[in-house]
């Protein structure tokens, strides 16, 4: 039960800092902070998915689709960083 908490307290977490970066690039159309919002959109995505592994449906196996995302999400932010610097 508290591992459950736990999880879903770091999905709640991602998600409220992909829409705060978002809200903030539409303010200011800085490129970095889309990156960015999309990398914690993708590590919201990979948040849920530990939940739904661990917790929900203890019997199947998404070690892949958690690792792709976290991977995805990294790729992307290091894009952000490596292309879209100043």
């Amino acid at each position: 039960m508290f591992e459950a908490v736990v999880y879903l307290l770091c999905m709640f977490t991602s998600a409220l800092c992909a829409w705060l970066l978002m809200a903030s690039y539409r303010r200011n159309r800085q490129a970095l902070l889309l990156w960015s919002s999309l990398c914690f959109g993708l590590l919201f995505l990979n948040s849920l998915l530990v939940f739904f592994d661990i917790v929900v449906l203890p019997n199947v196996d998404l070690a892949f689709l958690r690792l792709a995302t976290s991977l995805v999400a990294v790729f992307v932010l290091l894009y952000g960083f490596i292309w879209e610097i100043d």
